[in-house]
């Protein structure tokens, strides 16, 4: 089906856009100018991303303004001003100083949505220490299996999910020096070899001077998974506040009276790079809730908050979507001005949903974890082509293009699939995975960071994504590593061989879904199935654990073992086969 293009007027709203005339930012726009914007720390001791979120707004003399407005799962409300996160920020930097924690550790985050998150976050940051954020909803081994890779010296959780998630596996972590715990039962005994987090900040001096920060220290590590082997940590720096900054202010149009809200758990990085850095480095009132998805709630949050930008995923689109525009429609919306998506491709439906629900249509827009930032969007003042990701970012220079070994030529020639590259340079591109230098170096070619997405330009300058390169799944805004599912089911005593794939799915946009191979003594049935369905969600989680599971004599394989993922996906879905020469014994 052809969607028409939404055309925009870029006087429509009351509110000028940031990035009013697409092409002359292009022309003008620089990186160093982008730099200009930021204050520095004092004294040109460099560049500290904690510093440019909070303490310069406090600098300015705007610390009484309302900087977090988090939500309680009753619906209570509470402010946090910049002065109040610069202050906090500074007792957690305190915390960590009397600990010991050196310059470049990595400490891991692995709470739910509270305030104590967001100073410990830009705590960290001054501290000079890295933050590895974790998604609360992890299992067990996907927690341990990050920390491990990390080699992370802090970790900061609440009591029940230290409980829950890490207290058992804690003595294989032997780089794990200090665990602070959110109490959730302020009277409740605190376990051994932990420190109550609430009682350590309320000790530590107010005051903390940032030390010397380069803007190219490590600042923050995020995992993604891949298709094979284990979770990828992706390094990023101080530096990549300027593009944080910068897109903020051009992807999502952020203005200095916005209230904000960012849907995405900091857990990912759209949740840290959006959710925490970006809107508090342009000074916006960003709201956090404390729960997860209810249309209603959603819609009163809206309301009630006088919600002007808002930052979802596809998923919850869907979601909302399935309730009607009516529902929608019960509610004065009338404060918003700019809805964005991103996570995975937004169906065109969705786009166009936006108007007859908002007046306003969702704009996608496209980036990934190593980017660090939005990369390629459809802005404020732009017209929409309903299921395209818009355009290049000023400052991205993103192409299509195809390659075979280290030689990687553009395609000109609109319309034409081949991969997303895109030209390195931009500040919060990942400086590498950390301890696998070689994958790193893999990922470059030619000249260009090949993204391992394919995709298409139009004519008019609009990319259009058609599928990923790999078998990396996409559920509900989660990358999930199908390797890493495997690994769960096959430690099932029944399991001798586990694949795993990626199925459409109209709300989530893919769901799980398991094929195994039994050993011989177990019997395929209903009852297996619920056990290994329980299995891998106490093991990984509800989020990353499969939602379907069939049973098979044996999986397709290559001669040399390895599982055909992509033959089982098309005969799931019909699809063809393709080339089966390599297939063991022609299964």
């Amino acid at each position: 089906m052809s969607w028409e293009t939404i055309k925009k007027a870029v006087n429509a709203d009351s509110v000028e856009p940031n990035l009013k005339h697409y092409d002359d930012v292009r022309a003008t726009f620089s990186w160093d100018v982008a730099r200009g914007e930021l204050d520095g720390l004092p004294d040109g001791k460099g560049l500290n991303i904690a510093h440019e979120a909070v303490d310069r707004h406090v600098l300015a003399g705007v610390g009484g303004k309302t900087a977090l407005r988090w939500i309680a799962r009753n619906g209570g409300v509470q402010d946090l001003s910049y002065a109040d996160l610069a202050e906090r920020s500074s007792r957690f930097a305190n915390v960590l100083a009397g600990l010991g924690v050196a310059k470049g550790e990595v400490l891991s985050c692995l709470m739910p949505r509270v305030p104590e998150l967001y100073a410990v976050a830009l705590g960290t940051w001054k501290a000079g220490a890295v933050f590895s954020p974790l998604f609360p909803a992890f299992g067990p081994e996907p927690v341990q299996s990050r920390m491990e890779i990390g080699r992370t010296r802090v970790l900061v959780t609440t009591a029940t999910l230290y409980r829950r998630k890490v207290a058992a596996v804690r003595d294989r972590l032997p780089d794990l020096r200090h665990v602070l715990l959110l109490m959730d039962d302020p009277a409740a005994e605190l376990p051994n070899g932990t420190v109550d987090l609430r009682a350590a900040m309320d000790q530590a001096d107010t005051a903390f001077v940032i030390p010397p920060t380069d803007p190219e220290d490590l600042a923050i590590l995020h995992f993604t998974s891949g298709t094979t082997g284990k979770p990828k940590g992706a390094m990023h720096v101080h530096a990549a506040v300027v593009a944080h900054h910068a897109t903020g202010r051009l992807a999502l149009d952020l203005h200095d009276d916005d209230i904000y809200w960012c849907t995405a758990d900091p857990g990912w990085v759209t949740g840290t790079s959006y959710g925490i850095i970006a809107p508090l480095t342009c000074g916006v009132t960003m709201i956090s809730d404390s729960e997860e998805f209810d249309a209603e709630r959603w819609y009163r949050i809206l309301q009630d908050n006088k919600v002007t930008v808002w930052y979802t995923a596809p998923t919850a689109v869907r979601m909302l979507m399935k309730r009607g525009a009516d529902l929608a429609k019960g509610y004065d919306l009338s404060a918003l001005r700019f809805a964005a998506s991103v996570g995975e491709p937004l169906n065109p439906e969705g786009v166009v949903w936006g108007v007859e629900a908002f007046g306003r249509p969702f704009h996608d827009n496209w980036w990934q974890t190593e980017t660090g930032g939005i990369m390629i969007g459809n802005f404020a003042a732009m017209d929409v082509k309903p299921g395209s990701m818009g355009r290049p970012l000023p400052g991205i220079e993103a192409a299509v293009v195809s390659r075979d070994g280290d030689t990687v030529v553009p395609i000109d020639e609109p319309d034409r699939e081949g991969e997303l590259a895109l030209r390195p340079g931009w500040p919060s591109m990942f400086r590498g995975y950390l301890g696998q230098p070689e994958r790193y170096e893999n990922a470059f070619a030619g000249g260009w960071y090949l993204t391992g997405d394919l995709a298409r330009r139009d004519r008019e300058g609009y990319f259009w994504f058609v599928g990923r390169a790999d078998d990396v799944i996409k559920s509900a805004g989660h990358l999930i590593g199908p390797f890493e599912v495997e690994s769960a089911l096959m430690e099932h005593p029944a399991v001798s061989e586990a694949g795993v794939i990626g199925l459409p799915d109209p709300v989530a946009g893919e769901v799980v879904k398991a094929h195994v191979a039994l050993k011989p003594g177990f019997e395929a049935g209903e009852p297996l199935r619920r056990d290994l369905l329980r299995h891998t969600r106490k093991r990984l989680g509800p989020a990353v654990a499969p939602r379907a599971i069939d049973f098979q004599k044996s999986l397709p394989k290559t001669r040399s073992g390895k599982i055909m993922r992509r033959l089982l996906k098309a005969r799931e879905l019909g699809l063809p086969e393709g080339d089966l020469s390599t297939l063991e014994n022609g299964q």
